[in-house]
């Protein structure tokens, strides 16, 4: 199967490249990214014949494309792969309206698995913390911190935003209950809200976790992530189920059998 990566050049895509590359059925074609020189060389797995290109039109070569790039480029990816009819599987969050409408369209034309956090353990994550939430009711306020490494550019993160979107259905809490962050004189806490807050330091993975606190008792679920190679390796597992599947936007519960 061949495979194209969007962003390539970043920490993600040279994780990836180095997973399809202890792969003997996948073989990388393309490798979209402003960086130079050789991709397999920057992913540290030696000259692989592939060099950076930043024309998103090489995605045309590919049977599925994976997607770790920053919103800004997403757009223009998801007009390419609409055009040559590429399936996607994209861990790209905080689309603007015209990137989010632009892979709306291309899931109406092709198979398209999209997923804040390709981590199999995050995707348990998720199902854990709706049947909790959903059990524990009212009586328990619903928290969410999540931590990363000090490079990244985004907060709260994609997947402290799914997790809170996923708290916020169990629990049948009004639209946009979500409060980042506290200072000040901010009254007590009301019951249809989840705070989701953010901390950013050092070297961390990624770290999330929800509290389910009620008087006298907490409940946590936490997942921490040590390595980035656990992302690449859920998302060629995505890219390996997406292809040949009916056009539709997919997720790594779907992936991994759990949705339906």
């Amino acid at each position: 199967m061949k495979v194209a990566v969007m962003g390539a050049g970043g920490r993600m895509g040279g994780a990836v490249i180095r997973v399809l590359n202890e792969s003997s059925d996948l073989e990388l074609v393309a490798a979209i990214d402003r960086a130079e020189g050789d991709a397999g060389e920057k992913a540290g797995v030696g000259k692989l014949g592939v060099a950076f290109t930043s024309e998103v039109s090489a995605v045309g070569a590919a049977d599925v494309v994976i997607d770790f790039s920053l919103p800004d480029g997403a757009q223009a990816l998801f007009q390419a792969c609409l055009e040559s009819k590429t399936p996607v599987v994209t861990g790209t969050t905080n689309l603007s309206k015209e990137a989010q409408a632009t892979l709306d369209a291309l899931a109406a034309s092709v198979p398209v698995v999209a997923a804040p956090n390709f981590s199999q353990g995050v995707t348990l994550l998720f199902d854990l913390a709706a049947r909790a939430a959903e059990l524990a009711g009212p009586a328990f306020d619903a928290e969410i911190v999540e931590m990363h490494h000090r490079h990244k550019v985004d907060a709260p993160s994609g997947t402290a935003n799914r997790l809170a979107e996923v708290v916020a259905e169990a629990k049948a809490l009004q639209p946009d209950p979500f409060v980042h962050g506290r200072s000040g004189h901010t009254g007590a806490r009301t019951d249809g809200e989840v705070g989701v807050m953010t901390l950013r330091g050092g070297d961390v993975v990624g770290e999330h976790t929800l509290y389910l606190a009620t008087a006298g008792e907490r409940l946590e679920l936490t997942h921490r992530a040590t390595d980035r190679t656990i992302f690449a390796r859920g998302a060629v597992r995505a890219a390996r189920w997406v292809v040949g599947k009916a056009p539709g936007r997919y997720d790594m519960r779907d992936v991994m059998g759990l949705a339906g």
